[in-house]
């Protein structure tokens, strides 16, 4: 790694006058210098200002400064092309070459030297420069810009070096956020003997004079496909009405638009300069764009130069100040990580932006200036907005997180003061995916490989296919996979080959960044030494299916056959569809390297969109995901018969199938976990079984023990014992309604208790009349819990009071009926009943069951069950 200069030398200080000037941040100088002195060589700070006060212009020098020459400042930006900007920015002031005593790293960029005093770099490149150098040789301090993003690499350092701070005596280090959360980070970065927190020093705002507007739009924003047409073309008409606008009343004026992604920016671009025509120069700032082009655009106009409009992501949303800019017009969106464990997807979703983001980027025009915000939705979808952006570390998949703390020594984060501890779900499934690519150990520490990987800028899958694939179709077509993979490109219509042929013929920014991408990644490839002598051959049509395979075996997919859209099983059970029209829908086979989320007809109704893969064969698939390759028994329980099969699958595709004849022990477990799944509902209950069943419920509710509990989740915990041999008759092929479940049942009756039970839950009940009535007990699961029988008003006649069952606890409910069995009255109270409602009864009834006694006094008629005639 290179690193600044490491022993004390004479350098020329910053001049903090000269560059602060005009800068908010200025006033806050010396009570940071104050802080940090009172925390001596090795001092934390946490510096809380709005965005435009010139905290990254002056913070860095400032630190440089008190460093002395015993090392350089290395400062954390968020995107590349705010490092490029801030160093730029701050060489132009100190009047030095960029590279010099100010200088930048980025991923494939690099302008920094061996007299460079302040360095910007991404998070991630300082990630790799601890994991190689966890004393950070040669660095004097360490400035965190934009924590308050809670982006998951930043979140990571912000561990990391309160871990390193304890270790070396002298290093500083300073973290600076835009909002509230500054409290959260100065504990962290507290003085870890004494447990106080860093101070936090404030910087007063700049903004200016700002008018907001809502001009929201009469479409919806988002569909099931994504952010509609409709309103984007509404966003690049409101962007042009109110620049033209503003250049009437200042000519000076230029505008920034906001919106969630690149596709979006392009659209929205393309709209403006066909409004506009050639009075305004339209510039385009996303990651996709090349490094000119973003420098370009973070720039400020030209003298003599036309008014502009930069149609931005959220990389102009905090980290930069845009010169010139009065009017921003804000679509109101994001697009933010997502992880859907149960399907095991993950990636970016396009959502309302917080509010927190909306008022960042509405200061965008007031920081130089008066200026005028435009909402591109209403003040309503402003206020159910959330109030801040989830952290990343919450949503995204953790696999890289998690090999870096592995390689860091706290496998899972333990240990480490972190911002917010990651969701134990995702971390025990990030650990055994490095597990499976054999990047740590079992107890969670990296293994050598796990440290190759974490060197490979990008995912610890693609870092592994990369490696693998050079074995398999060379280092020059696996680099060229894992580059597009790894960059912002999106794969038109999912057809990744498609994509791979548009970079390599295509000229543009796009082409080179995934050029120099690709040499950087082939330059690790035989570092490695993973291409074996004398490979030479590229497998241009292999390669693409090889290499996603190789990273994602578990997104290994085969089509489900059937007529309509493309419908794919992953190997991992999830069903995905391709977009409409995508031309890899014929293909049997595919390597997924992006599923998420999606509803309507790009999901072909599974609820997943398969965004970007590339055709595979069986064999291919069989050989990349071979270790989800199994062949086994397979029972299963349906329509009450156990039936098995010979099934040879690759993780959830099955590849083959052949009727057998079940094993006792597959058929009984195909039983049991049937049972498990769907419920006791699946046996046949016969009246006897259900009645015992609810009379043991009953005497267990009111009794308790040692009357067993008959409820579906304990008679599921207790099959095995009180269903046993029903289950191997089953098993062994018996249909479900040959099996008695009431002989079962009686066998989890209490003993000496059970002597007991027919008198205190008696099967039958006798009325005056002297017959006998079955009594029906509710079982488990039903509303009622009251025993009932229903019987003939008339057999009833001079009963006062009802039976009570249980030992006296629960009176039976009667429902009388009528001659022809149907309800006339339902009560657990006769005596009341004979005394008041039965008169009504008597007087509906006689005339229409003249042949039936209805007698005036029912205390004194005798109880029949038979018609006058009969009596």
């Amino acid at each position: 790694m290179p690193s600044g200069p490491s022993a004390i030398r004479d350098i020329q200080p910053f001049d903090l006058g000269a560059i602060g000037a005009d800068l908010a941040f200025a006033r806050s100088l010396p009570d940071l210098r104050r802080a940090l002195d009172a925390g001596g060589p090795s001092a934390a700070a946490v510096v809380q200002a709005p965005p435009g006060t010139g905290k990254t212009t002056l913070l860095p020098p400032l630190l440089a400064n008190l460093a002395g020459g015993a090392g350089r400042i290395v400062v954390t930006q968020p995107r590349r092309v705010a490092a490029r900007a801030a160093a730029r920015r701050l060489a132009g002031l100190d009047a030095g070459p960029l590279g010099g005593r100010v200088g930048y790293t980025v991923r494939g960029e690099r302008r920094a030297g061996p007299e460079t005093l302040v360095e910007f770099v991404t998070p991630g490149i300082l990630l790799r420069r601890l994991l190689a150098d966890p004393g950070l040789t040669g660095v004097a301090g360490v400035v965190l810009d934009e924590v308050h993003e809670r982006g998951l690499e930043t979140d990571l350092l912000v561990g990391m070096l309160a871990e390193v701070r304890q270790l070396r005596g002298d290093l500083q280090v300073v973290a600076m956020s835009a909002t509230v959360e500054a409290a959260r980070f100065a504990a962290l970065l507290g003085d870890p003997d004494g447990g106080l927190p860093a101070p936090v020093v404030d910087s007063p705002s700049v903004l200016h004079a700002l008018e907001v507007r809502w001009h929201p739009a009469p479409a919806p924003r988002l569909d099931d496909r994504g952010v509609t047409r409709a309103f984007l073309d509404h966003v690049a008409a409101t962007a042009a009405d109110a620049q033209e606008q503003a250049l009437r009343t200042d000519p000076s004026s230029d505008a920034l638009v906001f919106l969630p992604g690149a596709r979006e920016v392009a659209h929205v671009a393309a709209g403006l300069r066909h409004r506009l025509a050639a009075a305004v120069d339209v510039l385009e700032l996303h990651g996709q764009a090349g490094a000119a082009e973003q420098d370009r655009a973070v720039s400020g106009r030209l003298p003599g130069g036309k008014p502009r409009i930069i149609v931005s992501t959220d990389l102009a949303e905090s980290s930069l100040t845009v010169p010139g800019v009065r009017l921003v017009i804000d679509s109101g969106l994001a697009r933010e990580p997502r992880r859907d464990a149960a399907r095991g997807m993950a990636g970016l979703v396009t959502v309302s932006c917080a509010r927190a983001s909306a008022e960042q980027r509405a200061g965008r025009a007031a920081r130089q200036g008066p200026g005028t915000v435009v909402h591109c939705y209403s003040q309503q979808a402003f206020g159910a907005a959330p109030a801040h952006a989830i952290p990343e570390i919450r949503v995204a998949d953790l696999a890289g997180a998690a090999l870096t703390l592995a390689c860091w020594g706290s496998p899972g984060g333990q240990g480490l003061a972190l911002p917010d501890a990651p969701p134990r779900q995702a971390m025990d499934d990030a650990m055994e995916v490095l597990r499976e690519l054999g990047a740590v150990t079992q107890d969670g520490h990296a293994t050598a490989t796990g440290r190759v990987l974490a060197e490979i800028p990008a995912d610890p899958r693609l870092a592994r296919a990369l490696l693998d694939g050079a074995a398999e179709v060379g280092a020059q077509a696996a680099a060229e996979v894992v580059a597009a993979l790894a960059g912002d490109q999106r794969a038109p219509d999912a057809d990744l080959p498609r994509l791979l042929g548009r970079l390599r013929t295509e000229a543009g920014p796009a082409q080179r960044r995934w050029q120099e991408e690709t040499r950087r990644l082939e330059g690790l490839v035989r570092r490695y030494g993973r291409t074996p002598a004398g490979h030479t051959g590229h497998a241009l049509g292999e390669a693409p299916g090889t290499v996603v395979a190789l990273a994602y075996p578990d997104r290994v997919a085969r089509l489900v056959p059937g007529d309509g859209p493309a419908r794919y099983l992953l190997s991992s059970g999830t069903r995905a569809g391709l977009p409409a029209g995508s031309s890899l829908g014929g293909h049997e086979w595919l390597a997924v390297a992006e599923v998420s989320r999606a509803e309507g007809r790009d999901a072909a109704g599974t609820g997943a969109v398969i965004r970007s893969a590339a055709p595979l064969t069986a064999a291919q698939a069989e050989s990349a995901a071979g270790h989800l390759l199994g062949e086994a028994v397979e029972a299963e329980f349906r329509q009450g018969r156990v039936t098995a099969r010979k099934v040879r699958r690759l993780g959830a595709i099955v590849l083959a199938e052949t009727p057998v004849r079940p094993t006792p022990e597959a058929g009984r477990a195909a039983v049991s976990a049937a049972l498990r799944r769907d419920g006791l509902a699946l046996l046949d209950w016969s009246t006897a079984a259900r009645d015992l069943r609810g009379r043991l419920a009953l005497l267990h509710r009111e009794l308790g023990g040692p009357w067993p509990d008959v409820s579906d989740g304990a008679l599921l915990q207790r099959l095995d014992e009180w269903l046993g041999p029903e289950l191997q008759a089953l098993a062994e092929g018996a249909a479900v309604a040959r099996i008695d479940l009431a002989g079962p049942l009686r066998n989890l009756l209490p003993w000496p208790e059970a002597a007991r039970f027919d008198e205190l839950a008696p099967e039958w009940l006798g009325v005056p009349s002297g017959s006998r009535i079955r009594v029906a007990y509710p079982v488990p699961g039903e509303e009622t819990t009251r025993p009932v029988v229903a019987v003939k008003l008339q057999e009833c006649f001079g009963l006062a009071e009802s039976p009570r069952l249980a030992g006296g606890r629960v009176p039976v409910l009667f429902h009388l009926l009528s001659p022809a069995r149907r309800p006339l009255a339902v009560t657990d109270d006769l005596t009341s009943f004979w005394s008041g409602p039965y008169a009504q009864v008597r007087a509906e009834m006689r005339g229409r069951y003249p042949r039936h006694p209805w007698p005036e006094d029912p205390w004194a008629a005798p109880a029949t069950a038979r018609t006058n005639r009969r009596n």
